[in-house]
C-alpha cells in the first residue's frame, strides 16, 4: 500500500494536527479579509471581482509559509506579470482559445525568466482572458484591483498570520534568520557542515528543473539530521577490547578507532579505553580516554571489508 501511495505521489510526510488547522484558519482568514475590504474599498458589485486564483495563493502562502514559490516576490510578481500578460492577449487577440492558451504560456515563461514562479499566477492571465465582459471592461484596471489590491491584502494577513505561531515566519527571510540567530547562540558548540554551500548549488544544478524546496530548507533538513545523530551515543557497556569503532562524521572528520586495553572498571568516567586511530582523520595515532567519554564519541562498531569500513548491525558502508 505504501508503494502505491507513493506511485500515486500521496505526500506521507508526517504534519501536526496544530499546523494543519493553522493552515485552514489562514487561507479562512485571508480571503474573508479580501471580500471584506474590496467591499468596503469599493463599494457596490465590484468588489465581487476577486480573482479565483487568490483562493490558491492562500494555499501556499498559509500551507507552505516557507516554500519558495509561497515568498512576496513570487506572489507580487506572479500575479501583477500574469495580469499584464493577460489582458494584453485579451486586448489584441480576437482569437479567445489562442488568447487564453498564448496568455497561461507566456506567463509560465515570463514567471520563470524574472524568478518570481508562483502557479496561481497561471490563472489571473487565463481570467483576463476568459472572464467574461465585466473583466474586459476593466482593461489594465484589471492590475489595479482586483488583481494589485487583492495580492496586497492576502500578503499583509500572511506577514501577521504566520507571525502568530513560534514554527512559523512569513516571509521566509525572518524564518531563516531566527534560526541562524539559534545557531550563534549556540557558540562554541555548533560544527560547521562538512556539506558546504557550493556543494549545494552544485548538486541543485545538475537536476536542472525547477526545485520547490530552497537551499535553505535542504541545509535546515541536513543540520536537523546530523544534530539528531550527534547526540546518539555508542552504549558504553558494548565497547570491547578488540573492537573497530567510527564516529560516524563525514569526509576529514571521520575516523576509526581500534581499542587496544581498558583499566577494568565499574565506573564508565574512571574506565580508561586505550586506543589506535587505524583509518580516517589522526591515522597511526594512539590515545585514551574514559570509556564515557569514547562511547560519546562512537556512533557504529564496523569492520574492515576488502577496501571499505562496514557497520557490523547494518553492513552499511562507512
Amino acid at each position: 500500500m505504501k508503494r502505491f501511495l507513493t506511485v500515486l505521489g500521496v505526500e506521507q510526510t508526517p504534519v501536526s494536527h496544530a499546523e494543519r488547522i493553522a493552515s485552514g484558519l489562514g487561507g479562512f482568514v485571508s480571503i474573508l479579509s479580501i471580500l471584506i475590504t474590496s467591499e468596503w474599498l469599493l463599494h457596490g458589485a465590484t468588489y465581487m471581482l476577486i480573482v479565483a486564483s487568490m483562493g490558491a495563493s492562500a494555499v501556499l502562502l498559509f500551507a507552505v509559509p516557507h516554500g519558495p514559490l509561497s515568498q512576496p516576490w513570487p506572489l507580487v510578481g506572479g500575479h501583477v506579470l500574469s495580469a499584464v500578460i493577460g489582458v494584453l492577449c485579451a486586448t489584441y487577440i480576437s482569437n479567445e482559445l489562442l488568447a487564453a492558451s498564448l496568455a497561461v504560456g507566456l506567463a509560465i515563461t515570463v514567471m520563470y525568466y524574472l524568478r518570481c514562479i508562483h502557479p496561481p499566477g497561471g490563472a489571473t492571465a487565463l481570467a483576463a482572458v476568459v472572464g467574461g465582459e465585466g473583466v474586459h471592461t476593466l482593461s489594465f484596471s484589471y492590475l489595479l484591483t482586483p488583481v494589485l489590491l487583492n495580492v496586497i491584502i492576502i500578503l499583509i494577513v500572511a506577514i501577521i498570520f504566520n507571525s502568530l505561531f513560534s514554527w512559523r515566519r512569513y516571509p521566509v527571510y525572518w524564518y531563516r534568520h531566527r534560526q541562524r540567530l539559534s545557531r550563534e547562540n549556540k557558540g562554541a558548540g555548533f560544527k560547521e557542515r562538512a556539506i558546504s554551500h557550493e556543494d549545494f548549488v552544485y548538486a541543485l544544478s545538475q537536476i536542472d528543473s525547477y526545485i520547490d524546496v530552497t537551499e535553505h530548507d535542504l541545509l535546515n533538513i541536513y543540520d536537523l539530521a546530523t544534530e539528531k545523530a550527534q547526540q546518539q551515543t555508542y552504549p558504553a557497556d558494548e565497547i570491547k577490547v578488540g573492537g573497530y569503532y567510527s564516529n560516524g562524521q563525514f569526509g576529514e572528520d571521520w575516523s576509526v578507532r581500534f581499542v587496544v586495553d581498558e583499566s577494568h572498571t565499574d565506573d564508565i568516567e574512571k574506565d580508561t579505553i586505550v586506543y589506535k586511530v587505524v583509518a580516517g582523520q589522526n591515522r597511526r595515532t594512539s590515545g585514551y580516554c574514559s570509556r564515557k567519554e569514547f562511547s560519546q564519541w562512537a556512533r557504529n562498531q564496523v569492520i574492515r571489508d576488502e577496501d571499505n569500513w562496514k557497520r557490523i548491525d547494518e553492513n552499511i558502508d562507512e
